[in-house]
């Protein structure tokens, strides 16, 4: 008799759980402000905010220092970390094999444009893994940290949210999934994630954390045959 599994849909990240984009994102930000503010002023605002779109954290700088950014600028400096990011990010060491190796149905769910993540999948190989969907900012009103984007993977699924588990690296995913009432696993694998961003993530309510993807399977198929009621805090 096969045991009785309590996660019907796995829900992955893209930037920084399949594609280890938010480092490119990031120095494509920080060089092209840093000609405008204070560099270790800016380091400071920036910090933590890998997760948004480009648009808060631009936001976010414009508050901060009392600036109105043209929009040349904006478009300038979206179309040449679009670039980037599609020339240079690598994929997670691992996470093709490691999401492979999961007997789960398998959606996405990112901050990214649509064609940003295609993308990503297609340099990860595991566009044909993908069998339950793929959802970003564009299909819901608002994005993460909304849970937005992670109730309308699951209603399209047909799945309880609380039957879903969530792959994240960003403060800003994990409160979006926690907010949809979904279980979450940490990933602190990605070259852009700070010694302490692991505690962080605990704090918010993540039941576990990971530093590769070598330890992916191995978690969720402990944690699928674990009733919801066994792992809350």
């Amino acid at each position: 008799m096969t045991a009785a599994s309590y996660i019907d849909l796995l829900i992955s990240d893209c930037d920084g759980v399949l594609i280890d984009s938010e480092i490119v994102a990031e120095r494509m930000v920080r060089q092209a402000l840093g000609k405008l503010v204070p560099l270790h002023e800016l380091e400071l605002v920036l910090h933590g905010t890998f997760g948004l779109q480009a648009r808060d954290i631009l936001a976010r700088v414009e508050a901060h220092f009392g600036i109105k950014l043209d929009e040349s600028f904006i478009r300038d400096l979206y179309q040449s970390t679009a670039t980037r990011i599609h020339d240079d990010a690598q994929p997670i060491a691992g996470a093709r094999a490691a999401y492979m190796a999961i007997d789960l149905p398998l959606a996405v769910a990112s901050n990214s444009h649509l064609s940003g993540i295609v993308h990503s999948l297609q340099r990860c190989e595991l566009t044909e893994r993908i069998d339950s969907g793929i959802f970003s900012a564009e299909h819901v009103p608002r994005p993460k940290p909304a849970p937005d984007v992670y109730l309308l993977a699951a209603k399209t699924n047909g799945v309880a949210p609380a039957r879903c588990l969530v792959i994240e690296d960003s403060t800003t995913g994990v409160t979006a999934a926690l907010t949809a009432g979904m279980r979450v696993i940490g990933f602190l694998g990605a070259s852009h994630i700070p010694p302490e961003h692991g505690e962080t993530l605990r704090q918010l309510g993540v039941e576990h954390v990971i530093g590769h993807m070598d330890e992916l399977p191995a978690l969720v198929e402990r944690l699928r045959r674990e009733p919801l009621k066994d792992v809350l805090r």
